[in-house]
């Protein structure tokens, strides 16, 4: 009986140094994804390539990670896998080689549809890590999660700005060193994660969950909307991750390196945002942190196609520091509505995820290519009014005091 209750004791416990280290792996998981888009000038330049290619290799990555995502996250939460982590990110190192040294378009939607796959597997699994190490402090343990992977996402573009550009597509390789680092790490999160499922399964405790009291219908209808929401905040993300360097470069003639300065500085704004709509939710409610963080950025997105440069940084730090805040929100709500399927919750979100952005980027390519790179910044500056329908869900939480 005491080792049943010392193992409770265990799993309701906030698990610091496990939820930092799955968001350093979360880190270097995205920033080695951050490659791929980051070095698309170069590959636009070497292969000859136009927007529509462009948005083309966007979408091959992010359908394979999109896909996949949900089926994982079911069937982990059914039976759990802890070293499929390490294999994810065996994926994604296989992926950077083959990009390193590829040789044609095709070679490169293979190396990307790796790198995907990767992804696809990391997410479910490392998402229900910082779960279980929560302690019930779902909110804050998730924008820590989060704020790894935003890190991450802006740092790739820097580093690649460093070893790549100035020196070619075969320096790719060294991102490799980074993939192994994880897959050591990750393997050490395996066994933590292997440890806490015996403790679970001895003293027969899950995560504990309150059931909202929501018809069937009502929750179907409340994750339509939460899904609109995904739709709308990556749609927008597309344009700024695929396109905000070349738009820097059309309208202010900067350098490749320059404007990857300024993705870098949106980027970490994304980065500095994410940590606050976790805990700021577990506050006041996530539902009015998601109003925010998607309505709130419409004024500075309609505002962003009229200003000089130095107001175009400006602004896309706050739309940044704002809109970064929703996803982790989003997430927790959403994984609420559903109690203990937090696999299945977690893929489909992220997959979905990376399957708007990569469809935003292969539609918003097209679109470039038939207009303009400055007319999709100022049509893309509407999709955060889509957030007003965030009004349609339910209070399913109480504002915390």
């Amino acid at each position: 009986m005491e080792t049943i209750t010392t193992n409770k004791q265990m799993v309701q416990k906030t698990i610091f140094p496990i939820l930092f280290t799955i968001s350093f792996t979360h880190l270097l998981n995205d920033m080695l994804q951050a490659v791929i888009p980051s070095v698309y000038p170069l590959l636009k330049n070497e292969f000859h390539l136009t927007f529509t290619q462009i948005g083309l290799i966007t979408f091959t990555y992010q359908l394979t990670a999109s896909i996949l995502q949900p089926f994982v996250g079911f069937y982990t939460d059914k039976k759990p896998k802890p070293f499929s982590l390490a294999i994810g990110m065996g994926f994604t190192l296989l992926g950077l080689i083959f990009l390193s040294m590829a040789l044609s378009y095709a070679t490169i939607l293979l190396a990307v549809s790796l790198v995907g796959i990767g992804s696809s597997i990391f997410h479910p699994e490392s998402s229900r890590v910082s779960h279980l190490a929560s302690g019930g402090k779902r909110g804050l343990a998730q924008s820590i999660f989060q704020l790894g992977g935003n890190a991450g996402s802006a740092i790739g573009p820097l580093l690649a700005a460093i070893i790549v550009i100035p020196y070619g597509q075969s320096n790719i390789i060294w991102f490799g060193l980074v993939a192994i680092a994880g897959i050591l790490i990750l393997s050490k999160i395996g066994f933590w994660y292997r440890k806490q499922l015996n403790l679970r399964a001895v003293g027969k405790q899950s995560a504990e969950e309150v059931k909202p009291m929501l018809s069937k219908n009502r929750v179907v209808f409340s994750l339509i909307i939460l899904l609109l929401l995904i739709f709308s905040k990556y749609f927008y993300m597309a344009s700024m991750t695929s396109y905000y360097t070349f738009y820097l470069i059309d309208k202010f003639h900067l350098s490749v390196q320059q404007s990857q300065v300024y993705l870098f500085i949106f980027l970490a704004a994304v980065a500095a945002g994410t940590l606050a709509g976790g805990p700021l939710g577990d506050r006041f409610g996530r539902k009015y942190i998601i109003w925010i963080s998607i309505l709130g950025v419409a004024p500075f997105t309609l505002a962003l196609p009229y200003l000089n440069l130095f107001w175009t940084a400006a602004f896309s730090i706050m739309i940044g520091l704002i809109i970064a805040s929703a996803f982790s929100a989003i997430l927790v709500y959403a994984q609420e509505l559903v109690p203990g399927k937090v696999g299945m919750i977690s893929g489909l979100f992220f997959g979905l995820a990376f399957g708007m952005g990569g469809l935003g980027s292969a539609v918003l390519g097209k679109l470039v290519d038939q207009t303009s790179i400055n007319y999709v910044f100022h049509l893309c500056a509407f999709l955060p009014l889509i957030g007003i329908i965030t009004g349609f869900l339910p209070n399913i939480e109480s504002r915390k005091k």
